[in-house]
């Protein structure tokens, strides 16, 4: 039974879970690991994101004879020169936007609730669970739009702390776009032949499945913020351009994202203009139309295979465990995990029945 296939990868997970259980049990020796980790997460990740943006520039120049540090400061000053811009141009419309969008949040809620009387009181028959429901919504209105608000600062909290981190991000960009290419190399020469040419395989499928996944996304979220903000120009949509940033940052949460940038779009179209909620409507079915068929076939393919069922379930159970950040991580996350596992489980199908050599 020892050499059955199904055994050995019992073995193989009740090992783990071991190994799982052991650390839990000394995490004060974990701890401060942890928090180690937990302080250089930001950079790191905002390092990283920058990093599969830029270098495909970068490489793109190196092509064409450039020094590849020559090409790094022209990365560098092209992005002082958008950083320049957003602050000086964009930051403080949105600013202005914003502020006044939550200042005639109290009025919304009024008009809300105005409208919810007024219906209830013109309507003869109503089935006793459609009132109840209604009138536990509108019991309970101002605490949505407290949550909604809450989670609004708390976005912009979050975004705050990445701004924080700037002062490290451009040293750890620097040294990705620079030592990229050494990094594994230096760790393959402390394997043998057969375990540095997987090594090398697996490292070479994690970067395209996150470089597919980041370069894709943040093409197809450029391309629907400046379809949305030229479409709402275009109608007159008060906030045009804080409601297509948020559009673009949540275009970054498959299929979710989209339903929730189009939520306050609406509403505020609604509030301004009850015929300009159809025209924003109209909009976003444009831009979705034009992602769907156009940007994204053409930008990210289906590179990561992800069917749309796994995709949704997972955002669920990440949005419930870690909140806005989970809705952000959790399809590359599990695109790379995914990417380890098939990687490890070709390597064993290559595996004799009678071989003992490790994978790796």
């Amino acid at each position: 039974m020892t050499k059955e296939k199904w055994f050995r990868i019992l073995v193989g997970f009740i090992l783990v879970f071991l190994l799982i259980y052991l650390i839990s049990l000394t995490d004060f020796i974990f701890a401060p690991l942890g928090a180690y980790l937990a302080a250089i997460a930001v950079p790191i990740i905002g390092a990283g994101f920058i990093f599969y943006v830029t270098n495909p520039i970068v490489n793109f120049l190196e092509k064409y004879k450039v020094h590849r540090i020559l090409g790094i400061i022209i990365v560098f000053l092209l992005i002082i020169a958008v950083g320049f811009f957003v602050v000086n141009f964009i930051a403080p419309i949105v600013q202005k936007q914003f502020t006044r969008l939550t200042d005639n949040i109290p009025a919304m809620v009024t008009a809300v609730q105005d409208i919810i009387d007024y219906w209830q009181e013109n309507q003869n028959i109503i089935p006793p669970q459609l009132e109840n429901s209604i009138n536990n919504i509108t019991d309970n209105l101002d605490t949505y739009v407290e949550d909604i608000t809450s989670f609004l600062f708390n976005f912009f909290g979050q975004i705050f702390g990445v701004v924080f981190s700037f002062f490290l991000i451009p040293f750890f960009l620097f040294f990705m776009l620079k030592d990229s290419d050494k990094l594994i190399p230096f760790i393959s020469k402390f394997l043998s032949k057969p375990k540095a040419a997987s090594f090398k395989r697996l490292m070479n499928d994690i970067n395209s499945t996150l470089a597919s996944f980041i370069q894709g996304q943040f093409i197809v979220s450029l391309c629907i913020g400046i379809v949305l903000y030229i479409g709402y120009v275009i109608i007159g949509l008060d906030y045009s351009l804080t409601l297509a940033l948020f559009a673009l940052v949540m275009n970054f949460i498959p299929f979710v994202g989209p339903i929730l940038a189009a939520v306050p779009a609406i509403l505020v179209a609604f509030f301004q203009d009850p015929i300009m909620a159809v025209w924003v409507l109209i909009i976003m079915v444009v831009a979705q139309l034009i992602e769907g068929n156009l940007v994204s076939p053409n930008v990210m393919g289906r590179v990561l295979k992800l069917h749309p069922l796994t995709i949704i379930t997972l955002i669920l159970a990440a949005g419930g465990i870690a909140g806005f950040l989970g809705l952000l991580f959790i399809i590359p996350a599990y695109a790379v995990i995914k990417t380890i596992v098939s990687h490890f489980y070709h390597e064993w199908q290559k595996k004799q029945p009678d071989d003992e050599q490790e994978i790796i």
